[in-house]
């Protein structure tokens, strides 16, 4: 509390205020007043300060009084002092200033202990800084340029006292918790600052701005100094209207003003004002127009303003008939509601209600209506509650509930940010509305719903966005209407209903049961070793690194990954097992279980690792009894708990596909195959389940079983269920001969019946291997463990082979009747598929009769199967290959709307089109039965080869096969998939092609198209088909039947086309080396293909496991499959470039050698033959089959010759390699070929070519000898078109190269202009061509083409007349004059008389005789008095 009176010495500003009140009421100035502090003084000069005071004995201003001491003498009725004093209180500051340093950190008790010897004034000092604080950082504001509003006289003793009514009834609420006293303040003082000049029209005289628009400080300032200094005391002027003379008479008065200054004082005024007036205000004047500038800088210009003022009022009445015409612009969004506005009226009985706040009540307003805004730039999405995006200018009615958010109260419908908001709420129904809405937005957007109506991909945002952290948080949520919504938004995010109905669709298909995981492709971060223990280490290294990563990051690469890690599968447990949620949620949770179980091997060990979650499952969806569950009419089940579910069979099928250890599990420990004979047994009508729920899991069970079968386990079940079994085949003819009305019925009992037909195949592998099973274990002498048989064999599944026989005589003949030929055309596929399987291992039992087996299927081919070939439906489905193929068709694989890298999915949306390999009239599942079945008879009886390979002679199949080599998509998750099934199709197409073309003349024509299809599909396949790029490669791409050109007068025919190619480029026969000729080289390659088949085959050994897994499956050698899903999908089996693989992966072989200080000097010899028959096969390639090497890079093939010199010191120099080298340079370096070279391009595999043209260059210098043919592959990175550096490589660290680079000029496979024009333009490549031409380090008998080309640039450079920068023309004079003064005779000939490039020229360019005119010209004006006058260059 401070009082008059008091001592505070150092509150100096106390002083200036009085000073300038004083000054304000015209008092005069005190006589003497003490220095005050500046800024920048210290502590010595405030204490100073203090003295002077104390000396002059002056009253002080303020006294600090001690607030309890006067509270306590109060109280005890005593005065503190003589005199009343006036007391201010200021409540709002506490009793002592605050401390502007920060707190100390907390010290121990001993850091606190005093001594009595201690200074406690320096102690004081020391602890109290706030003072000095203050009083040192005190900086003056300036307050020149503020203007001052005077106050109103209002003629009154003492201000008016209002009263509370009057505040009621007068003012308006201001926003903000304000008392209604300080309302009262505001609008007072608001009104007063309004009292000032107003024009007539309601718009400033000065400056056009109109009065509502401007501050009560600008309207002050712009009153003229006259009218302000008259009136500052009275205020008459302040609130009332001038009059038209008035104005007149102090613009006359400024005018005079204006005219009596000079230009000097106008400036000096006019900075002066610009200085006084708000910056804010001065730039809004200057960026009016120039009529408004015009008032601005010379106020006393009124001509201008009238002229103003009359356009800002044909403004504001066009703005009127605007509003008028257009009601929407009359209300803007931020303006205030009134109490017409409210739909809410006030009565008089409401308790503080009596004056509504309109400002509160603001909400109740009627929105207004969305405008359609004309502009291209983005706006926010919003969508609806069923996940529908709403346009931004549709109006729709407010109690859809769409409008009540925060941002943009007028658009209806939620953003994504704002339902992310709503989950996080704490109102119930929020987090489950936001929820759902959710789900429904993601289900639409997979759809591809908003494809073409947002920019970014929705699920991207989400995920980005945390959406997995969100839905997880959700899912611990105590609400179970919370938690069902949850899960059906996880079930949106990560299921895909189209994708699991084609994956079933193609269960029954040709291996339609091996799948690709669903997970993500990881990027290979180190090569691969070959050293096993290294490969369990980087695993090591690999599941340590992945689980040291946090859970954002795993999400962010891997959502599935992610969503395990975050302990999701013990909630969906405990969701099952504890909370026994409603029908629906149970469904989900168990489909999205089933996405989690197709995302790998690892994920599906999770899941039977989890405690109690596959217990749980079986015990309560796959009981064996139920209680029948009868629900009222018009009602559903809401709980399924006990009774058994479809969904949980598949998932249960599904984690059976990951591997025979888990399929053993489930059927052993979990007891599955009770549940399968269960649901296998009785029919599906008969089971006290819905319908369609009983024949879901009567085929789920069949699928589960045929998926262990295909292991070779469950097959006891066979003879257990046997009788049942037979009960189902004979309900099998009906479906031919007796469609059923009920078209829903009819289709179940079709997918049944393919899916027991399926399982039949596969136990009829089980059986065909039981044989051989048993002989290993009967005969084996060591310890080794043996697979044991399984308890079934031939004799058990031989007895079904006659009847589904006669179904498949049954179905085929119903081919003249399209309508139900489409509906039994997949179970015949599959019919066929069975006896293909049947006689395939029939061929292999000891029992086996092979006179009887071949009379047995003659009879079939003759009676059934090859009448069948030559009906025209047959020819009319090849016709239909081409545009239902992947291949043909590479926008049937493009991958869904929202496929994104995270979360894999096939991106089926349900809206294919029929003409795809998986729609209903493809005929590949068909064909691919019908060629598996051609080829297995073609095996078993060679006698029937001929008329099986009739099918080869379809003009549509030929049509197909060239159209499906041009292009290929690119490889991700859907089209891998879609490309296996078609890969089965073009195999079996070239292994019939393969065992008829010896017999078949028509076969051996079309030879050459079976070979480019053949090494083109080598070069497709995916993982999981190593057995097919095995067979590929030991049948076909190598076979010399499928090579007709090197029979026929192939070599010699590439001879003579070489010649006539020489002919008419005009080039030599000499070019780099003529012996052997490529045809020998070509000759002799075609007789080496077993050889080089050999070789092949030996360098891929290392995937000798993979080849045999892949192996096992497709030959039906169940007891040896480990896992029915398929490896990772990571791309091709081989790569683009795989006939090039050896020398690289020989180069990094002796690259690691190297590495481990270990030198190789020479390869062995089986090495050097491997080089030998891949440069054999690569210019085989190159020459007979060009077409399949095009889609390399022409730099790529050239980085791949040069690993022969890269690997050991005398490698290329074998003659094999040798000439085979040089046949294939002379092909690359067709002015053709050439022309696609492009250095600069990123090369797969390859950093950069530039270091290994460095690489090149130092093996050069090391081992090179001066070979031609080496020196020819560096030569070609030198040419003018490609990088400088590359030449400044040569001819600056590496310049030795250049004393053995001789390479002669018609030995050169380019033209010598591609190294000369155009012209070099870099200087310091030009300063080193001299500078080796001068020096002698190149001289034109060590290298002959880099000779010619240094001294043509030279020689170009300078004589170039073109205008330079004086750093190039400096240059090329000064090489002018020392190349001028050479004394090498020769060498300055060359220089100055150079012509035209030669190459049968001895020093390969032409010379002038005489210089011509321009040249000597130059000369003379360059070099001045070194030419005598007299004698001419020439003589000289």
């Amino acid at each position: 509390m401070l009082t008059h009176g008091s001592t505070w010495p150092l509150t100096s500003s106390y002083f200036k205020e009085k000073q300038e009140n004083t000054w304000l009421c015209g008092q005069p100035k005190p006589r003497r007043m003490l220095g005050r502090p500046k800024p920048g003084e210290s502590e010595d000069d405030l204490l100073r300060f203090q003295q002077q005071f104390l000396a002059a004995g002056t009253s002080p201003a303020a006294k600090i009084v001690n607030k309890r001491k006067v509270q306590s003498q109060n109280a005890d009725g005593g005065p503190v002092n003589a005199g009343p004093r006036d007391t201010v209180t200021l409540e709002a500051l506490p009793d002592l200033p605050p401390s502007l340093l920060p707190a100390p950190p907390k010290r121990s008790k001993a850091g606190h202990v005093k001594f009595q010897g201690d200074d406690s004034e320096e102690q004081m000092d020391l602890q109290d800084r706030h003072i000095t604080a203050v009083l040192s950082k005190i900086i003056e504001r300036d307050t020149r340029a503020s203007p001052v509003s005077l106050p109103v006289s209002t003629g009154l003793a003492f201000p008016k006292v209002f009263h509370r009514s009057e505040v009621q009834s007068e003012v308006k609420p201001i926003s903000g918790k304000k008392s209604i006293f300080a309302q009262k303040l505001a609008a007072k003082k608001a009104s007063e600052a309004t009292r000032v000049v107003p024009s007539v029209s309601g718009v400033s005289t000065l400056t056009g701005i109109p009065q509502e628009q401007r501050s009560a400080p600008t309207r002050v300032i712009e009153m003229s100094e006259k009218e302000q200094s008259s009136d500052s005391g009275s205020g008459e002027r302040l609130g009332r209207e001038l009059s038209p003379q008035e104005l007149q008479r102090i613009h006359e008065e400024n005018v005079t003003r204006l005219r009596a200054m000079s230009k000097e004082e106008i400036e000096e005024e006019r900075s002066n004002l610009l200085a006084r007036l708000d910056p804010s205000l001065v730039a809004f004047l200057k960026s009016r127009k120039s009529g408004v500038t015009c008032s601005e800088d010379t106020k006393g210009k009124m001509e201008s303003c009238e002229t103003e003022k009359t356009h800002e009022e044909d403004q504001i009445q066009n703005l009127a008939r605007e509003s008028k015409t257009n009601p929407a612009k009359e209300e803007p969004m931020d303006q205030k509601p009134t109490e017409a506005d409210i739909p809410l009226k006030p009565e008089k009985g409401w308790v503080h209600m009596d004056v509504p706040e309109y400002e509160k009540l603001e909400w109740m307003k009627d929105l207004p209506k969305p405008r359609r805004r004309k502009t291209k730039e983005e706006m926010q999405a919003r969508f609806s509650f069923h996940g529908d995006l709403i346009p931004p200018d549709v109006d729709l009615p407010t109690h859809l509930g769409l409008h009540h958010h925060g941002e943009q109260p007028e658009q209806a419908g939620y953003s994504l940010q704002e339902l992310f908001h709503l989950v996080r709420s704490q109102v119930i129904q929020q987090r489950a509305l936001a929820l759902q809405t959710l789900a429904r937005i993601i289900q639409k957007a997979k759809a591809g719903d908003f494809s073409s109506s947002l920019k970014y991909s929705i699920l991207r945002m989400l995920l980005d966005a945390g959406l997995l952290f969100l839905l997880r948080f959700s899912l611990d949520d105590s609400v179970e209407n919370v938690i069902a919504a949850c899960v059906q938004t996880l079930k949106a995010l990560l299921v895909s209903l189209s994708d699991e109905e084609y994956l079933d669709r193609t269960f029954c298909w040709y291996l339609g049961a091996s799948v690709f995981p669903l997970r993500p492709n990881e990027a290979e971060e180190d090569d691969e070793e070959d050293d096993e223990e290294l490969k369990v280490k980087e695993n090591e290294k690999s599941k340590s690194k992945e689980d040291k990563k946090a859970d954002p990051d795993v999400a962010r690469a891997d959502a599935v990954k992610g969503l395990l890690k975050m302990k999701v599968l013990q909630r969906l447990r405990y969701i099952l097992e504890v909370v026994r949620p409603v029908a629906s949620v149970t469904l989900d949770i168990l489909e999205i279980l089933t996405r989690i179980a197709r995302h790998s091997s690892e994920a599906c060990n999770q899941i039977l690792g989890c405690p109690r979650l596959l217990e749980t499952i079986v015990s309560e969806f796959l009981p064996s009894t139920w209680n029948i569950q009868t629900p009222r009419s018009g009602e559903l089940i809401t709980n399924i708990h006990g009774v058994p579910v479809a969904a949980a069979m598949k998932l249960t099928r599904v984690l059976a596909s990951a591997g025979r250890n888990m399929s053993a599990i489930l059927l052993n420990k979990h007891n599955m195959k009770e549940r399968i004979g269960r649901f296998v047994a009785e029919d599906p009508c008969d089971l006290p389940l819905e319908r369609q729920e009983a024949f879901a899991l009567s085929i789920e069970a069949l699928r589960l079983w045929a998926v262990a079968a295909n292991y070779g386990q469950a097959c006891d079940l066979y003879k257990d269920l046997y009788p049942a079994l037979m009960k189902m085949l004979q309900t099998l003819p009906k479906l031919t001969s007796q469609p059923m009305e009920d078209d829903e019925l009819y289709g179940f009992y079709m997918q049944r019946a393919e899916v027991l037909v399926c399982l039949l195949i596969n136990v009829t592998s089980s059986a065909g291997c039981t044989a051989e099973l048993q002989a290993q274990f009967t005969h084996s002498k060591d310890q080794v463990e043996h697979i044991p048989p399984p308890p079934l064999d031939w004799s058990h599944v031989a007895g079904i082979k006659p009847f589904l026989e006669a179904c498949v005589k049954r179905c085929l003949k119903e081919v003249s009747c399209p309508a139900t030929w489409n509906k039994v055309r997949q179970l015949t596929a599959t019919y066929i598929i069975y006896l293909a399987t049947y006689y395939s291992k029939l061929i292999q039992q000891p029992s086996c009769r092979s006179v009887e087996c071949l009379e047995e299927l003659e009879q079939f081919c003759s009676g059934t199967f090859f009448p069948f070939l030559s009906l025209p439906v047959l020819e009319s489905m090849f016709e239909d290959l081409r545009s239902h193929s992947a291949l043909c068709n590479p926008q049937s694989c493009n991958p869904g709307p929202e496929t994104i890298h995270s979360l894999v999915s096939l991106g089926f949306t349900g809206r294919e089109t029929p003409l795809s390999l998986l729609g209903s009239k493809s005929p590949f599942a068909f064909l691919t039965a019908v060629l598996y079945m051609l080829n297995t008879i073609s095996s078993v009886h060679k006698g029937l080869t001929e008329k099986c390979s009739s099918v080869l002679y379809s003009k549509g199949l030929r049509d197909y096969l060239v159209h499906s080599c041009r292009e290929s998509p690119p490889i991700h998750h859907r089209s891998a998939w879609l490309l296996r099934h078609e890969f089965h199709f073009q195999h079996f197409v070239l292994q019939l092609a393969s065992k008829a073309i010896t017999i078949s003349p028509h076969i051996t024509r079309q030879a050459p198209l079976y070979h480019y299809v053949a090494v083109t599909l080598l070069s497709r396949l995916l993982p999981g088909s190593e057995h097919l790029a095995h067979e590929l490669l030991s049948r076909l791409a190598f076979n010399q039947d499928m090579i007709p050109e090197g029979k026929s007068g192939g070599p010699e025919a590439e001879d003579l086309s070489y010649i006539l190619q020489l002919q008419t480029d005009g080039g030599t026969a000499e070019q780099v080396h003529s012996n052997p000729t490529r045809g020998t080289l070509l000759g002799a390659a075609f007789k080496q293909l077993p050889t080089i088949r050999t070789h092949y085959l030996t360098h891929f050994a290392h995937v000798q496991p993979a080849v045999l897994r892949s192996k096992a499956s497709y030959t039906g050698q169940n007891h040896l499959v480990q896992s029915v899903l398929l490896p990772d999908m990571t791309g091709s089996l081989l790569p683009a470039d795989w006939a090039f693989l050896p020398l690289i992966n020989l180069y990094d072989q002796v690259n690691r050698e190297e590495m481990k200080g270990k030198m190789v000097e020479s390869l062995a010899a089986n090495l050097v033959e491997m080089v030998t028959s891949c440069l054999q096969w690569a210019l085989l390639l190159e020459t007979w089959r060009s077409e399949l090497l095009q889609g390399l890079p022409l730099a790529a093939k050239l980085a791949r010759l040069t690993c022969v010199f890269l690997t050991g010191n005398n490698l290329f120099l074998e003659p094999g390699i040798h000439n085979n080298l040089t046949a294939l340079l002379l092909i690359y370096c067709q002015s053709k070929k050439m022309d696609s070279l492009d250095l600069s391009a990123p090369l797969p595999g390859l950093t950069s070519f530039q270091d290994l043209y460095i690489r090149l260059l130092e093996q050069f210098e090391s081992v090179s000898f001066g070979d031609q043919l080496f020196g020819c592959f560096l030569l070609l990175p030198l040419q003018r078109r490609f990088s400088t550096q590359l030449r400044q490589a040569v001819f600056g660290e590496h310049v030795s190269v250049l004393r053995t680079l001789g390479v002669q000029l018609k030995q050169l496979p380019v033209p010598l202009e591609n190294y000369i024009h155009p012209a070099e333009t870099c200087l310091d490549l030009l300063r080193q061509y001299f500078k080796t031409l001068v020096t002698g380090t190149l001289r034109l008998s060590w290298c002959p083409v880099l000779y010619a080309v240094a001294v043509a640039h030279v020689n170009s450079f300078m004589f170039s007349q073109e205008a330079v920068d004086e750093v190039f023309d400096a240059a090329k004079k000064s090489m002018l004059r020392k190349s001028y003064l050479l004394t090498d005779e020769a060498l300055r000939r060359h220089l100055l008389h150079f012509k035209l490039p030669n190459v049968e020229s001895p020093c390969g360019f032409d010379l002038y005789e005489e210089l011509p005119p321009i040249r000597r010209r130059w000369m003379q004006k360059v070099l001045g008095d070194l030419l005598p006058p007299e004698v001419g260059l020439e003589a000289k």
